[in-house]
């Protein structure tokens, strides 16, 4: 039976655009489209080398469930990059607006221009990553490691929120490790791909070939170190790699989005290895860092936009440097498509579109957070038991129920098993003295929200 691959893509696109914001949604998944099916096997068409990366390494599972969700024969998916085709330009005006001046104004880039053994992106430099009280410690201590590879901080261990730049910042210290001497053997690479070949190394029986591809680097970059947890034999392996390194002065670099501490499913030896060198984080940016960043970043898209519009995109934009980024794009988007530099009230109703709806807080939000963040199963909170990994969980979502969503103590002890209200009200107290002299849960409580309320915005 044939299969229509445009209605196929349309319809998984459908689903995956739940999974992310919009402006992650247009800048992954523009000018992509299915190809091919072949024994279990989609092929995607994908505009360049970086896209390609991203959406294998970074929204995979997103696609793969989509698509299996509509049609269960599909089995994996191949992306195969297609250069596309720039339609003629039919005005001065609009050829004005649409010749990019800086090869940066592409969403990916070219592969001819990137360092293919050390995976770097070549737009991520120290040059083009703007400085804020938000970031300059990390900052200062990725050019310490950069210019004193093995010896400064080693390791160097940058955590954070999503879209905030950790990746610019440890494929910056890369890009100028590269630079200062162009015989050093750096790689770049997720803990998702490590995984994955780690995995297909034991399938293909060449585990040796694994451990020796690795131990041949003197600075070696993980991204998103978290995605390890409770791989145990992932985390295994990867403890003899890092010990090896180490030993040789081979300067190691990590980013996850929470300190080490706060990665449930991370064994205890490779957690103390975490801790072992410099534990640095990059928060959300202030106003004026957004204001800069976003004015830089028109710049080196060689796109004009008054102070008025920047002003505007970087005080409706807050929290994730990345759909920062998105809403510029946007905005540079629809005025070249329209021919002509967008007014204010123009770009307000862009950014109005692009907006992710605002969902309810709801109590299942609460509870699949808290079962996600202690990698707990949901089904867990409910049972009864006295198990010191449920019971802290637990007590940590009554609290949350009653002081953020005002629910009451029976209705909360009604969720959670058919428990009587006292058990909840001694839940919210023990929670509540707790956190009056408790650094660790305070922490746990803000990391917590921050997810929540991220999720529900």
């Amino acid at each position: 039976m044939a299969i229509d691959y445009e209605k196929l893509w349309k319809d998984a696109l459908v689903e995956i655009e739940f999974n992310l914001s919009r402006a992650n949604f247009a800048t992954w998944f523009k000018n992509t489209s299915i190809s091919g099916y072949e024994n279990g096997v989609i092929f995607i068409n994908v505009p360049s080398g970086f896209v390609k990366e991203w959406l294998s390494n970074k929204y995979h599972k997103f696609i793969i469930k989509a698509l299996r969700d509509i049609n269960s024969n599909i089995r994996n998916i191949e992306y195969c990059i297609v250069a596309q085709t720039i339609p003629p330009v039919k005005n001065e005006q609009a050829k004005m607006a649409s010749a990019p001046a800086h090869a940066e104004e592409q969403l990916g880039f070219n592969e001819f221009y990137a360092d293919k053994e050390a995976n770097l992106n070549p737009k991520y430099t120290f040059d083009s990553y703007i400085v804020g009280s938000f970031n300059e410690v990390a900052n200062a201590a990725a050019l310490s490691v950069a210019k004193n590879l093995g010896t400064a901080y080693n390791p160097l261990f940058i955590y954070g929120g999503v879209g905030l730049g950790k990746t610019h910042l440890i494929q910056a210290i890369g890009n100028k490790v590269k630079e200062n001497n162009p015989e050093n053997k750096v790689l770049y690479l997720t803990s998702e791909k490590f995984t994955t070949e780690f995995i297909n190394s034991i399938q293909n029986k060449n585990t040796y070939s694994f451990k020796e591809k690795y131990r041949k680097y003197n600075f070696l970059i993980i991204d998103d170190i978290q995605f390890f947890a409770n791989k145990l034999k992932v985390q295994e392996e990867f403890f003899h790699i890092f010990n090896t390194l180490y030993e040789r002065n081979s300067q190691i670099v990590f980013s996850s989005d929470k300190p080490p501490k706060y990665i449930v499913g991370l064994e205890e030896r490779l957690r103390s290895r975490f801790e072992g060198g410099m534990i640095v984080d990059v928060s959300p940016p202030e106003f004026e860092a957004r204001l800069a960043i976003i004015r830089e970043k028109a710049r080196l898209k060689g796109y004009p936009l008054s102070d008025e519009i920047l002003e505007y995109i970087a005080s409706a934009i807050q929290e994730n440097i990345r759909e920062l980024e998105g809403a510029l794009n946007s905005v540079i988007g629809q005025s070249k498509i329209k021919g002509k530099i967008l007014n204010q009230q123009e770009v307000k109703d862009i950014l109005k579109k692009n907006a992710k709806p605002i969902k309810t807080l709801t109590i299942n939000h609460v509870i699949k957070t808290i079962a996600d963040f202690y990698n707990i199963e949901e089904k867990n909170l409910f049972e009864k038991t006295r198990k010191k990994e449920i019971v802290m969980p637990r007590q940590i979502a009554m609290y949350l129920l009653r002081e953020d969503l005002s629910i009451s103590y029976p209705y909360i002890g009604q969720k959670f098993g058919q428990r009587d209200h006292t058990t909840v009200i001694h839940a919210y107290k023990k929670i509540n003295n707790s956190i009056k002299n408790n650094d660790r849960l305070n922490q746990e409580l803000a990391i917590i929200r921050n997810i929540l309320y991220e999720k529900s915005a």
